[in-house]
């Protein structure tokens, strides 16, 4: 079974939209997998402004700004076709993970913009996104996804799969081999919002955090959050963040040592994890991944064994993934886990969106 896929990911830390064109072969029960070319294109200043105050949006501003978030979407894929001269109709499906603002599975939703119906009209290639929301609906969280990915594409890479983007997450097996995954805590979301008070985008190999000074007092308060002490499934939000995790941080603090500080409690809590669960190796990927300063106390302090792959599947796994994902849902397979959402059961999840032509005639 051959299937090219597009994956779309766009991530809460607004780094860009990665697109990945990607043939999946299945050989004797197992799936290879060949990125054939990629990309990342950042979001244009309006819609990432945009995009940074949906929250505060009106029913009706949030509808138009998933249309355009999927037309933004729809415009760079068919560049993208055109720039590596891809035949359009030898894709089978575009997965997208879309852009989230809301992600509330406590109240029974989660929210990503980017049309699925936008993307496919105006590029002719069949659409998946939606990935999140029937999981959430059978009682899980709606997260993590990656793990699915982990464990089909990089098994037996490590013990465990730390991906560091906006916020950290983690897939392991556990003793009874089962796969369990959840968010260890904020990452790259909180080091760019702190990062912007150094004009600067993000903390590029974490330069400002080496020349700031750890504040133990707010370490300590950072630590302490409940959320630390909850048992899996459990997944973040930037609700959370703007509730339980800015709150503790006083913006008379030096943005040198906030973001110190705040790589010192990503470090701490991703430690802290993977010795709990007896985790003697781990595979790294995400932006955090590129972070120096914040891999080089990883490794100070991790007893285990830290791997990194080359930056292509740094750049581009979780894009990989959920075009893996697409290629599950067109074959009719699981897209979650019920061990890793702690759903009712593991579900082929997403929604399926046709480009609406060629047309035929009326009956």
């Amino acid at each position: 079974m051959i299937k090219k896929m597009i994956g779309l990911m766009s991530g809460t830390s607004l780094d860009g939209l990665d697109i990945v064109h990607v043939k999946f072969e299945e050989k004797e029960g197992e799936v290879d997998y060949a990125i054939i070319c990629s990309n990342t294109i950042s979001y244009p200043s309006d819609l990432e402004e945009a995009i940074k105050k949906s929250h505060k949006l009106k029913i009706d501003e949030v509808q138009i700004l998933d249309k355009a978030i999927g037309l933004f979407f729809a415009e760079q894929i068919n560049s993208f076709i055109e720039q590596n001269k891809l035949d359009q109709n030898n894709i089978d499906a575009i997965a997208s993970h879309g852009q989230t603002i809301l992600h509330q599975p406590e109240n029974g939703f989660t929210l990503q913009l980017g049309c699925g119906s936008t993307i496919a009209y105006h590029t002719g290639i069949p659409v998946i996104n939606d990935f999140r929301s029937l999981d959430i609906i059978a009682g899980g969280q709606g997260a993590p996804l990656v793990p699915i990915g982990d464990f089909n594409l990089f098994n037996g890479s490590a013990e465990a799969f730390v991906n560091l983007g906006g916020f950290c997450n983690i897939s392991f097996k556990n003793p009874k081999n089962e796969i369990k995954a959840f968010d260890i805590c904020p990452c790259n979301l909180p080091l760019n919002k702190f990062a912007e008070l150094l004009n600067a985008a993000y903390d590029k190999n974490g330069a400002f955090a080496q020349a700031g000074e750890l504040n133990e007092s707010l370490l300590q308060k950072l630590n302490e959050l409940e959320y630390y002490t909850k048992n899996a499934p459990k997944s973040l939000g930037t609700e959370w963040l703007d509730k339980n995790f800015y709150p503790r941080i006083s913006r008379d603090l030096n943005p040198n040592n906030i973001l110190r500080t705040l790589s010192k409690h990503i470090s701490t809590q991703i430690i802290a994890t993977l010795n709990y669960h007896k985790i003697d190796s781990v595979f790294f990927t995400g932006g955090g991944a590129k972070n120096k300063f914040l891999m080089n106390e990883l490794q100070k302090n991790y007893p285990g064994k830290i791997i990194v792959p080359d930056h292509k599947i740094i750049d581009f796994k979780e894009a990989l993934i959920f075009a893996f994902l697409g290629y599950c849902y067109l074959l009719n397979r699981a897209t979650t886990i019920q061990t890793v959402t702690g759903s009712a059961l593991s579900l082929s999840t997403g929604v399926y969106h046709k480009p609406g032509y060629p047309t035929y005639p009326q009956p």
